[in-house]
């Protein structure tokens, strides 16, 4: 099985087949994801969230996402593996920029990075890739950007910040970005840019109109215990399965009926004999 690339989503978005995407942050899931067949796997700095418990994804550093990216990546044989700039990792400066998206290729293993913003990082965009590193734009709620938004809330209602949306989504096309990450913005607004630029967009809380889609895995398995977006679909229920599971083992456990005869191992009686 031969892993995606940037020419099967480029190829995909020209035939009008929609790109399937999820996050995934350790190899037994990243394992299960390609096993499904799905075109790309981002390891997000949503890691921060989801996994590792921060507030939010500014705590996350590169080494973080190193030690998953290469998880994920053992874990993979077809599905492509984008890996996320953190926080503070591409917005020094532009050498620092590209020797950190060298980082996540060179010893994370991914094949291509992703980062946050819109013609204010046309000049880091086009530097990463003069290093032949494939890079995804993302605009809209972009999550590093908390703070400054004041809270994660839906980006371009309005027309100013619509027409910047658009604005930027141009600029990041014409910088060479592979596809474009769409995030809790209007329907009609993402069905407006992915009709504009001539790479995928990716949509995340932004509609149906989007080249592909993308959700954090841990919120459609519903395997977290967090605030979940209005934009996700739970897929499953697995919390209250798993839970259950583990109330049964520390049962069993507790009343000696695990391990069974069936879970253990035996020796021979002669050598018994000898030890007593």
């Amino acid at each position: 099985m031969t892993r995606a690339t940037t020419a099967t989503l480029k190829d995909k978005k020209a035939k009008q087949v929609k790109i399937s995407m999820l996050t995934s942050y350790d190899y037994a899931t990243a394992g299960l994801v390609d096993q499904a067949g799905l075109d790309m796997i981002l390891v997000g700095d949503s890691m921060g969230n989801v996994v590792l418990g921060y507030e939010n994804t500014l705590s996350v550093t590169m080494d973080d996402m190193i030690h998953h990216t290469r998880a994920v990546v053992r874990g993979t044989q077809h599905a492509m593996v984008v890996g996320d700039m953190p926080f503070l990792s591409y917005h020094i400066t532009t050498s620092e920029a590209v020797r950190n998206a060298g980082r996540i290729i060179q010893e994370g293993g991914a094949q291509a990075v992703k980062l946050e913003g819109g013609v204010e990082r046309v000049d880091t965009v086009k530097a990463i890739l003069d290093a032949q590193i494939p890079v995804m734009g993302h605009i809209g709620l972009t999550p590093q950007s908390v703070n400054q938004f004041g809270g994660f809330k839906v980006q371009g209602k309005d027309l100013e910040t619509a027409r910047k949306l658009i604005e930027d989504a141009r600029a990041l096309d014409k910088a060479g970005v592979f596809a474009i990450v769409l995030e809790c913005v209007p329907s009609a607004l993402a069905q407006r840019i992915t009709a504009e630029v001539s790479v995928p967009t990716i949509g995340i809380g932004a509609g149906p109109y989007c080249d592909g889609q993308v959700l954090v895995i841990n919120d459609m398995l519903g395997i977290f215990s967090g605030h979940i977006p209005k934009f996700v679909k739970k897929y499953a229920d697995l919390q209250p399965i798993i839970i259950e599971a583990l109330k049964a083992y520390k049962q069993e456990v507790e009343d000696g009926s695990f391990p069974g005869p069936e879970h253990s191992f035996t020796m021979a009686d002669d050598v018994l004999d000898k030890l007593y």
